[in-house]
Parts: C-alpha cells; sequence; structure tokens
C-alpha cells in the first residue's frame, strides 16, 4: 500500500503546497507523549553496506527523522524537503534571518575561561595581541574579572573587571580564518565569542556564536560528512534544517540557548568542521521547519531501522522566525576614549598611554617597543610604563608624556634592576639633533588637557617634572615599590 504526505513550502515569495512520495509502509502508529514506538521498516542501506553508515552519537530515542533513514532515502533519489516531509509530516518551511546562538559549553563547567587567538582578540573594551591570553571569572553583577597573560601561563599583562563577561575575536562576522577562532587553553577552537556567566553560584561557559557557523560544528558531529561522497548530501541537507530548527526551539538557560552535548546536540566546536557538512549548512541557509508559524523543536536520532514519521504535535516549538533579531557575533573594534581617564581605576578601553604612544608612532618611534605592562607610581599617583630606550609617564598633573630613565628612577628609586641596558646612559633616547623625539601634534599644538610646555619633552639633561610637581608639595615621603596596574 502507497501513502502520501504533504509539505508545505512557506518562502519569502509565499506558500506552495507540493505532493512527495513516502516509503510504502502499513498504517503507522505516532508518537504519543514521550514514548518511542518500537518499528518494522524495509532494510536500510546501512545494514548492506556495514562500515559507511555507522551512528555518530548513537541510535539515540529514535523519535522524529532517522539520520540512517535519511541516508537510505537521499540513496533513493530523495531531496531534503521529501525527507523532511516524510518524518514531520505537517510541518511547514520557514527562514530566519542571520543571528547568534549562545551555546553553554558543559566541559567547561566549573571552570575560568581562558582563551586565546592567533590573531588576537578583544576583551573588556580592549584589543589583546597575537596569542596573549584572557582569563574570566563571572561576577554576581553579570560582569567578570579579566585577567590577560602572554600566552596561557605567562606573565601577567593586565588586569581588570567589566561588565561585559565575553572574549571576543578580531573581526565580527561568520566565516572568519581559523587564526580568528578563540581557542580554549589546552583545549579546541570555537567560532564566535566564549564568556562566562554564573548559574546558582557555578562557572558557567558560553559560546555565543553565529548560527551557520554553530551548525558547522554540529552537523560532522550529528552525521557523518562522508555520505555527501555516497550519494546522500542531501540528507546532511535534511539533517542541517532539523538541527537549526532544534537549536533556535531551544531556550535552556537564561544566559544560553542551548548546551553542546548530546543532552542537546553535540557540537564540539570547530575540531570536526568539514567541507561537505558546511556546504549543506550553507545550502540551507536560514530554512526552518514550522508549526503553525512557529520553529519546530524537530527532534531526530539515528534510529537504525529507518524510523517512521513522527506526530509533531508531541513535539515543542520555539518562537516564530520574526522574533530573531539579526545580530552580530561582536561588537565593533574599541576605540580610545574621547576624555581618558587618568585614575588606576579605569577598566575599559585604550589608556592614556596607549594613546601617546600611538600618537607618537608606535614601535617605529624613537623610544622603541614596550617591554612590559603598565605599572603603578609610588602612592597611585599615576601610571608608567617601559620601553626599549625610554619611558612614557601619565599623571593627573601632567597628562602623558615621553621621559628619559634618569627622570623615572627619581620618581621611583627601587626600578634600576629592572630597566634595560639602553638606560646606562639614556643616550639611545636622543635624536640626530641630540634632543627627545617631538611629541607634539603635526599642528605644533600640545593635545588637549596636556599643558603645551609639557607636551614637547626638554632636551636630554634639562629640568624634568620634580616630585613635588608629581605628587604635590605637602605630600609625605614618596613610598619604595610598585606595583602592577589593577
Amino acid at each position: 500500500m502507497r501513502a502520501d504526505t504533504f509539505i508545505n513550502r512557506g518562502t519569502r515569495r509565499g506558500t506552495r503546497r507540493r505532493t512527495m512520495p513516502i516509503i510504502a509502509t502499513v498504517p503507522l502508529q505516532v508518537l504519543v507523549g514521550g514514548t518511542a514506538l518500537a518499528v518494522t521498516g524495509a532494510i536500510g542501506l546501512w545494514q548492506i553496506l556495514p562500515g559507511q553508515v555507522v551512528p555518530t552519537v548513537g541510535a539515540g530515542h529514535g523519535r522524529g527523522m532517522s539520520q540512517v533513514g535519511a541516508f537510505d532515502n537521499a540513496r533513493a533519489g530523495w531531496s531534503a524537503e521529501d525527507i523532511l516531509g516524510h518524518y514531520y509530516p505537517g510541518a511547514t518551511l520557514g527562514q530566519v534571518g542571520p543571528t547568534t546562538i549562545g551555546v553553554r559549553l558543559q566541559a567547561q563547567d566549573d571552570a575560568t575561561l581562558d582563551t586565546y587567538a592567533a590573531a588576537g582578540a578583544q576583551v573588556a573594551g580592549r584589543m589583546i595581541g597575537p596569542g596573549e591570553a584572557a582569563h574570566l571569572t563571572p561576577l554576581p553583577d553579570g560582569g567578570a574579572n579579566v585577567v590577560v597573560t602572554s600566552g596561557c601561563d605567562g606573565e601577567v599583562l593586565w588586569q581588570a573587571a567589566t561588565d561585559d563577561p565575553f572574549v571576543y575575536p578580531v573581526h565580527p562576522g561568520a566565516g572568519r580564518p581559523v587564526e580568528e577562532h578563540l581557542t580554549l587553553c589546552g583545549g579546541t577552537g570555537y567560532r564566535g565569542a566564549l564568556g562566562v556567566a554564573l548559574e546558582g553560584g557555578a562557572y558557567r561557559t558560553v559560546n555565543q556564536v553565529d548560527l551557520d557557523d554553530y551548525l558547522a560544528g554540529v552537523l560532522p558531529s550529528e552525521m557523518q560528512a562522508n555520505w555527501a561522497d555516497q550519494g546522500a548530501f542531501e540528507a546532511l541537507r535534511a539533517q542541517a534544517i532539523a538541527a537549526r530548527s532544534y537549536a533556535l526551539a531551544e531556550n535552556r538557560y537564561g544566559y544560553a540557548r542551548t548546551c553542546d552535548s548530546t543532552d542537546c546536540q553535540v557540537y564540539p566546536g570547530t575540531v570536526k568542521e568539514d567541507g561537505r557538512t558546511t556546504e549543506a549548512v550553507a545550502a540551507t541557509t536560514g530554512t526552518v521547519l514550522l508549526r503553525e508559524g512557529l520553529i519546530l523543536r524537530s527532534e531526530y536520532s539515528a534510529a537504525p531501522d529507518g524510523g517512521r514519521p513522527a506526530d509533531i504535535e508531541t513535539f515543542a516549538v520555539g518562537p516564530a522566525p520574526h522574533e530573531f533579531v539579526p545580530t552580530a557575533p561582536i561588537p565593533p573594534a574599541p576605540t580610545g576614549p574621547t576624555d581618558p581617564d587618568l585614575t588606576i581605576e579605569a577598566l575599559a578601553g585604550e589608556t592614556v598611554i596607549d594613546t601617546e604612544y600611538r600618537r607618537i608612532g608606535g614601535p617605529e618611534s624613537a623610544i622603541g617597543a614596550p617591554i612590559g605592562p603598565e605599572m603603578l607610581l609610588p602612592q597611585r599617583a599615576g601610571t608608567y610604563r617601559l620601553y626599549t630606550n625610554g619611558v612614557i609617564v601619565a599623571t593627573e598633573a601632567l597628562g602623558a608624556q615621553v621621559v628619559d630613565f634618569t627622570t623615572l628612577l627619581e620618581l621611583v628609586p627601587d626600578l634600576g634592576d629592572q630597566l634595560p641596558p639602553s638606560a646606562s646612559g639614556d643616550t639611545q633616547l636622543t635624536t640626530p639633533e641630540g634632543s627627545l623625539p617631538d611629541v607634539t601634534s603635526p599642528e605644533g599644538v600640545a593635545p588637549e588637557g596636556i599643558d603645551p610646555g609639557l607636551a614637547a619633552p626638554a632636551p636630554v639633561g634639562a629640568a624634568f617634572p620634580t616630585l613635588d610637581e608629581v605628587y604635590g608639595p605637602t605630600n609625605p615621603a614618596v613610598p619604595q615599590g610598585v606595583s602592577a596596574v589593577e
């Protein structure tokens, strides 16, 4: 006996109705509640071709589309729409725009987030360099403590608190190259952003990722990518639509929509990505299964007997497609503040020392490359940073300016053993004309907020700010020693 089923194809051009053949079979019972019925069916290709069709994550619960059945049907010439029409009778197809999805990384439960990217990253409103690692610990107010180190286990470069508890790749958008992927220290890589949250006091790690980038990791973990080479590419397309629908219909946590294990859908990040499954995702971009206009939580499994059509009324539904507002996975690259906060409690954005260093030419300037993190002056009077051939000091009284090592030692006498070899005579600070590099603006006007008399440092040997000018004439004796910026 032959039976027919229908699927309404809802598209932006409207809805059209088509008839599709399904496997000849006896009248079927439906799933009631959460009970999966024992089923019998035709012998599938998974039995004829041993070793070529292997369930990726086990047979599962038997509800919804059978991945093995989808393989058989695709080999028999069915399209993805035919396959979905068979397993989810009464469902329609709809479209969602570009969106991101939050995924709880369960293997990271109760751990801090430790991550880096070969191309660098963004965290707490600041850029971090290639290979520099960000370590995030969630805070009760929804923010995070951030510590940035040189490599995963290197020296601390800076630390801060932020109300944005995510590390972002250097550029926005989906499909970014591998060097921009965030990699867990000692673990795998992920597209999109990685962040932290608290759940009942327990640490959680979240991957905020473009939906299709997420599916590029899910598909080869739930189906075999080599099915595309065996005439079953349409099964991969069907899986992409079912997985996209399932994920968007989820709403498991306040901080993430779904998870990365068999409790939800298997998602190991980028480690299993394959061009064949990524192509199947791209070929179905935005397509979802709907029930009465709402996204269907389209369950599926690796049922080895081919499975049977599901009663989609027993499946949960999520939002309507239009409820997903198109979003970008990361914010724009950070820029320096227009009115820099000179206090050491500044938590985000480019520091005034960073701004001054960039303005005078960065590593190509006469003071050379940085050789350590930004540090506190005694009594928290300001900050300074050492460079190969000089120092930039920033205080409330002086703004930011280049000084020589001798001047720094007047401010921080105990620093002598930390200075570079070039500090021996300060001669490398001089320009060919024998003076410190000109750090005035191109128009010769001192930067806003800095005394014109201090904007261009005097020649070597000239008078530099006194301790009283830095700390104030009534300050007590300057304590010895310094500490890294908090």
